[in-house]
This record gives C-alpha cells, structure tokens and sequence, in this order.
C-alpha cells in the first residue's frame, strides 16, 4: 500500500513533463500570414474570389505561393505575398493577374495572420517568420538542450543531497517556471524560461524514476519502472485536449502548466528512500522510513536497519574474498565501454538505438501535427498508442526475451516508415494509423532498451553504460525536431531517417546477446564471456552473493537508470 502510494504520486507528476515536452507543437504554430499593407482596405481579391476583409479570405488559402490583392482608399493596388508586397504602377481594373510594373518593398507594417484556428501563438506574438523563421524553428531544440543539461545536473544533485529535496525543487520549478513562460515580455526571455522549464522537467523525470525504483519491490520494477513512459504519454494526450479547447497560447501555457499542481501541494509529504539515507549513513532516518512503511502495510515485525547492515556487509565481505576480485576498487571511465571488440561492439550498437529509439520518437510525435485532418486527434491517438505499446513491451521481454523483442520491433518501424511513402497523401486516416503503428514499434524498442541496456554490462561499468546510452538519447531529442524540419525539402525525409536508422540498428542487434534468464555479470571477462559462448554463459552460476546482497547490489546497479525522453 505504501509503495503504490508512493509510485502513483510521483509518477503522476512524470505527465507534466511530456506536458512540457510536446506543447510546442501547437504553442510555436505557424498560421497562415501575408504581409501588412498602409491604408484602410474595400476590395480584396484572391484568384477569382473577391471579399470586402482579409479575413473572408483564409479560408481558400492552399499554398504559401499564393499572394492576395487589395484595394485601398486611396486606389492603390497592392499585391501582398509572406514575405514581401509589390505595389502596382498602374491602377486599372481590379484584376488578379497583372502583367506591368510593380515595385516591390519589405513587409515594414508587420504581418496578417490567419486567426481562425489559433487566436494567438508564440509566433504571431513576436512575427517569427520570414528572416525570423529560423527562431520559431530553435524553439524545441532549446528545450531539448535543456532537457540533457538538466538530466546531468540534477542526477548528480540527486546523489549528493537526496531525491526528496530535488523532487520538491523540480516539481515546484515545474510550476513557476511552466506559469512564467507565459507572462514572458520577448522572444529572448520566452527562450530562456523554457530553457530553465526543460532543465527541471527532465531533472524530475530523472530523478523521479531512481526513486520510485528504489521502492518499488524487485518482483515489479520491471512494470513499474516501464509505465513511468506510460504517464509521460498520458501528459502528451493532454497538450492535445488542452490545445483543442485553448486556443492564446498564453492561455494554453497557463493551463498546461495548472494540471499537475495538486502534487506540488502535496509533494513535500514524500519521504526519502531508505537506500539513499543507507548509503549517507543516516541509519535512524532510513529507520523511521521503514517503521513508516510497516505500519502502512500493516506488517507488525518492521525490518531492522542494524541486522539488515550487517548481514550485508558480511555477505559483501565474503564475496570479495571468494571473488578474489579487485577490479571494484578501479575507477572506471567511459574507455572501459571499449575495453575489447566485443564490448566496444556491443557499446556502439546499443549508443545507436538509444539515439535511434528517441529520433523516431519525438519525430513521429512532432510530426503528427502535419499529417493532414485533425491535428488535435492525431496528436492525441500518437500518444494514446504508447499505453498499450508498453504492456506489450513487458510481456514480451519477459516471454520471448529482451533481444528477440526489440530486433523484430526496430525492422517493424523501419518497414512502417518505407509503407507510409507508398500511401497517397489523400488517404489521411491510412497515414494517421501507419504513424500510430510506427510510434508503437518504436514505442516498444524505446521502452525496453532502458534494462536491456543494465543487464548487458557488468555491474563496475552498468551505471556508465546507462547513463552514456541516456545521453545518445536525449542527443537524440535534440536533432529530431531539425530532423522533422527537413520535411521542407522532401515530405518523407524524416521518415527516411527514422528507417535507415532503425534499419540498421536492428540488424546489429541480432549481434548483441540474450539476457533473459541470465545472472547479471560483475566483471567485463564475464560480460565479454556471454557474447562469445552462449552455452558457459548460461550455464555459469552467479556470484557467491546472499539473496539480501545481491538485491542491494541489482538496486544499486541499476539506480542511476533514467527514464528521460
């Protein structure tokens, strides 16, 4: 009872950071836009439509190469493209095509923006288009950058001051940030505060899954763990209802930002893991922890820190002798990652589907939006998709094993990715479902790459390796929203990317071990072993550890495992 209250609170606040993650998709939109013009307009033409306003007009816009004509008081005829209007030397009849001399002049009376769907957005607000467009494109990539310098700080911060203070710190910056983003005055400081909005949001996330691991018992922290994703998702089908029912996208921020601040009330009731007040030596604060949790539970002999210490620190004591290993005691560095072909073979492929697994994620996200009908929808079902990807995720590493799950899964996505080119752009429910199979499939390799990574290394270099594969990841993040841009050169590069990437990482899979059922490793000749013979390796007992040590020793492997997209 105690942990799933634990677990649920804090997983609930992980929906503010795919909130955060995603709500530029519909904040930064680009509306339809035509230069401003001088003077009080009576006619405007388009093609061979005519109307007394502008506004008539949006509605028949289908290209950014179309250009409107207008009529002012004065008689003038202007011709008003996005980025430029020309004023025609001659003023005869009103007519959309014309043949004579025109001088062409900047858009020095700013811009007209179609306001039918969004009344206002972050680009709108600050006209970043034309020779500005480039900042309304560096507005996700900055997030993301914060994002992994986030990740870096707080998980550091978390080891030295414990994850209680920095959950209350990052769910509170969640808040005061996510409101300031609104009420910020410039284009600059816009930036900045979502700078700082990416850094605690990833922070927490980090954070918040070591702590829920930390609770939550060995026999469920394969599920437990692996939904932390599925909140994440939940907080993406929200940015899609709250940008359907919002339409001022200070508004919007605002309302974002208000959904998870019933837990920044009550966060500060989160107590501190024991593991972590263990590994500081605060033995009668990790005490009352347990004492805390067994009344809870209604358990009436509660666990004693004292005899828990020294069983394990005979167990621990025991092993090195009978290990006679000193390798623990070495400092390790991300050289040791390439100690030999086998494990530097192992280390690259596993970089690529860490990088791999986060591109083809935040473009099949970022790209929903554009995929034609409901926007709001789309977005919506491409997070809807994941909850069911993760179930079977989890069962499937659990029933056909880590590698046999994620190479039929990564070649799945890449075929998905050549199938959606092949489907003509008028059958939009066809393309919307092929996307949503394509977030599954890469949903699936993303989430379970997370322990299959863990249990590959051996535990003196598991920390390094995930925590290394965590920073192709967010690596990752902040080339997909450049990636998703080059659809301005060909409408089907993304996916292109996303399918050779995917391609080739699943084939470089098939060379990486299975771990199901394996002792986890301790040292790289034994990580080194199981790539090359499968049979000693499956056969070869584990470490002559007790239950209670080698459980301290899987949870402490695994701490620093971070769940940030």
């Amino acid at each position: 009872r105690f942990q799933a209250c634990i677990y649920f609170a804090s997983v609930f606040q992980a929906m503010s950071c795919g909130i955060h993650y995603l709500s530029s998709v519909f904040m930064a939109v680009t509306p339809n836009f035509v230069c401003g013009f001088p003077g009080n307009v009576t006619s405007v033409l388009f093609h061979n439509s005519s109307a007394s306003s502008i506004e008539d007009i949006w509605t028949l816009w289908t290209s950014t190469e179309n250009y409107i004509v207008v009529q002012l008081e004065n008689g003038e005829i202007w011709e008003l493209d996005q980025c430029s209007m020309s004023k025609r030397e001659v003023n005869l009849d009103l007519a959309y095509e014309y043949k004579g001399n025109k001088s062409v002049f900047p858009c020095s009376d700013g811009f007209l923006y179609d306001d039918t769907k969004w009344k206002s957005t972050v680009v709108t607000q600050w006209d970043l288009v034309c020779d500005r467009e480039w900042l309304a494109k560096l507005i996700q990539p900055t997030f993301m950058l914060g994002v992994l310098i986030g990740a870096v700080i707080f998980g550091d911060i978390a080891d030295r001051l414990g994850r209680q203070r920095v959950i209350w710190f990052t769910s509170a910056g969640q808040f005061v940030f996510g409101v300031a983003v609104a009420f910020t005055f410039d284009y600059y400081s816009f930036v900045i505060v979502r700078f700082l909005l990416a850094m605690v949001s990833s922070g927490y996330l980090v954070v918040a899954f070591v702590y829920v691991t930390e609770f939550v018992g060995i026999k469920a922290r394969t599920w437990a763990s692996m939904h932390v994703h599925a909140f994440f998702a939940m907080g993406i089908m929200i940015v899609a209802l709250v940008g359907f029912l919002v339409r001022t996208w200070w508004v919007y921020q605002i309302f974002l930002s208000i959904a998870t601040l019933p837990f920044v009330l009550c966060c500060w009731m989160l107590p501190e893991t024991p593991f972590w007040l263990l590994s500081e030596e605060r033995y009668e604060d990790a005490q009352k922890v347990i004492d805390t949790m067994a009344r809870w539970n209604k358990i009436s002999t509660p666990c004693k820190v004292s005899e828990l210490c020294s069983v394990q620190q005979d167990d621990l004591a025991s092993g090195r002798m009978s290990d006679g290993d000193t390798s623990s005691t070495k400092k390790h560095n991300i050289l040791d990652l390439f100690c030999n072909w086998q494990i530097a073979r192992r280390t690259i492929t596993v970089w690529l589907i860490w990088f791999t697994g986060s591109l083809g994620y935040y473009v099949f996200s970022l790209s929903s939006v554009s995929l034609g009908g409901n926007e709001y929808l789309n977005l919506f079902l491409i997070g809807a998709v994941e909850l069911p990807c993760y179930i079977i995720a989890c069962v499937a590493m659990d029933k056909l094993g880590r590698r046999n799950t994620l190479i039929p899964f990564l070649i799945l996505s890449a075929l998905i990715c050549v199938l959606i080119m092949f489907i003509p752009q008028d059958f939009n429910i066809l393309i919307i479902l092929a996307n949503m199979a394509g977030k599954f499939s890469i949903g699936v390799a993303f989430g379970l790459i997370y322990l299959y990574t863990a249990e590959l290394y051996p535990t003196i270099v598991r920390s390094l390796a995930v925590g290394s594969g965590s920073m192709m990841c967010r690596v990752g993040s902040v080339v997909a929203p450049f990636c998703v841009y080059l659809r301005s050169v060909w409408i089907f590069m993304p996916l292109l990317l996303v399918g050779i990437m995917a391609l080739l990482s699943g084939i470089l899979t098939i060379m990486l071990p299975e771990t199901l059922g394996k002792p986890l490793t301790n040292t790289l000749v034994e990580a080194t072993e199981m790539g090359r013979n499968k049979k000693s390796c499956s056969e070869k007992t584990p470490p002559a550890h007790s239950g209670a040590a080698l459980e301290k020793i899987e949870m402490f492997g695994q701490e620093r495992v971070s769940t940030d997209k």
